[in-house]
C-alpha cells in the first residue's frame, strides 16, 4: 500500500502561531507531507506552506506571524458595532484587512497552483455541512474557512454561503482520510488551559469557546480514526495562558512550540501512539 502523508492544521485564532513552531521543526527533521489540509486559522498556515513547503517558506511564515497584530486581522470599529445594533449588517468585523494580508502574503492565485496539493475546509452557512475547497481562488477559500459566524461576513463560492471551517470540522482529520491519507500529522493550536480570567469582549469569548470545541473534537476524531489511519499529534502547549484573541505573544508561542516539538521528535514521537492528553479539557 502506498503511503500518503497529510499535514492537518487546526484552527485557533492567534494560537495558530503555535503551528509555525511545530512546522519549523518538522521540516528541519525532514518530515514531508504529500498534501495539506487546513481549517480556520490553520487554513492560513496550510495555504502558505502549500505554496512554499521548505525551510525558507516556514521562515517567511514565522516572520508574518511575528509581525501580525489584531488590527491586521480583526479591525473592530464602533461603526461596525452600531450597524449591527441598527441591523444593517450581521457581522462585527469586515474582512478587508485580512483579505489584504492574505493577498500580500500568498504568492499564488489559485489553490491548484500551489506547490503541494492544498485542501481548505469551510462550512455551509445554513446546514453546517463540510465543504472541502481544492480549487479556485486561494484567498477566497481561506477567507471562507476563517469566517467566524457573527464576526466576519460569510463568503460566497460557487453559489454557496460559506463560514468558518471550525463549525463543521476545525481539525479536519476526516477530510484528510477521505482525500486518501494513510498517515496524518496533526498540528493542533490547543487552547488556553491555564487562563485565569475570562476573555474580554464578544470576539474574545467566541474564539475561546471555539478553541475548546476544537480540542474536544480533535480528541474524538483521533479515537474514531486511529484504527483506520496512522495519526501523529504534535504536542499542544500545556499549560497555556494566552488567549486565542491575543496576537502580542506570537513570537514566544512559536519558539516554545518549536522546543516542545523538537523534544517530541527526538523522543520518537512520530513512532509513538497518538497522545491527545493536552487537548482533553482541563484547567490548571
Amino acid at each position: 500500500m502506498t503511503t500518503r502523508t497529510a499535514f492537518v492544521f487546526a484552527g485557533g485564532g492567534s494560537l495558530g502561531a503555535v503551528e509555525v513552531g511545530m512546522l519549523r521543526e518538522l521540516v528541519r527533521a525532514g518530515v514531508r507531507p504529500d498534501f495539506v489540509v487546513g481549517a480556520s486559522a490553520g487554513a492560513i498556515n496550510a495555504a502558505y506552506f502549500a505554496g512554499a513547503p521548505h525551510a525558507e517558506g516556514v521562515a517567511a511564515l514565522q516572520a508574518l506571524w511575528c509581525n501580525i497584530r489584531r488590527r491586521d486581522v480583526m479591525p473592530f470599529s464602533f461603526t461596525s458595532f452600531l450597524r449591527i445594533l441598527l441591523r444593517r449588517q450581521e457581522h462585527l468585523v469586515h474582512n478587508g484587512a485580512l483579505r489584504s494580508l492574505l493577498q500580500r502574503s500568498l504568492d499564488y492565485h489559485a489553490i491548484e497552483d500551489s506547490f503541494l496539493p492544498l485542501h481548505v475546509v469551510a462550512s455551509e452557512r445554513v446546514t453546517g455541512h463540510e465543504v472541502v475547497l481544492s480549487r479556485g481562488p486561494v484567498v477566497e477559500a481561506v477567507l471562507a474557512s476563517s469566517a467566524i459566524p457573527g464576526v466576519f461576513p460569510p463568503i460566497s463560492i460557487e453559489g454557496r454561503e460559506l463560514v468558518d471551517g471550525g463549525v463543521c470540522s476545525n481539525t479536519p482529520i476526516a477530510a484528510a482520510v477521505r482525500l486518501g491519507a494513510t498517515d496524518i500529522v496533526v498540528l493542533p493550536a490547543g487552547f488556553a488551559c491555564a487562563v485565569r480570567t475570562p476573555p474580554r469582549g464578544w470576539i474574545g469569548h467566541t474564539l475561546h469557546a471555539l478553541s475548546l470545541v476544537v480540542a474536544r473534537q480533535l480528541v474524538q476524531d483521533i479515537e474514531h480514526f486511529a484504527s483506520r489511519v496512522r495519526i501523529c499529534v504534535v504536542p499542544a502547549l500545556c499549560p497555556l495562558e494566552i488567549s486565542s484573541y491575543d496576537y502580542d505573544h506570537c513570537a514566544a508561542l512559536i519558539e516554545r512550540a518549536a522546543d516542545t516539538t523538537r523534544s517530541w521528535l527526538h523522543g520518537g514521537g512520530l513512532r509513538a501512539e497518538p497522545n491527545p492528553g493536552p487537548l482533553v479539557f482541563h484547567t490548571h
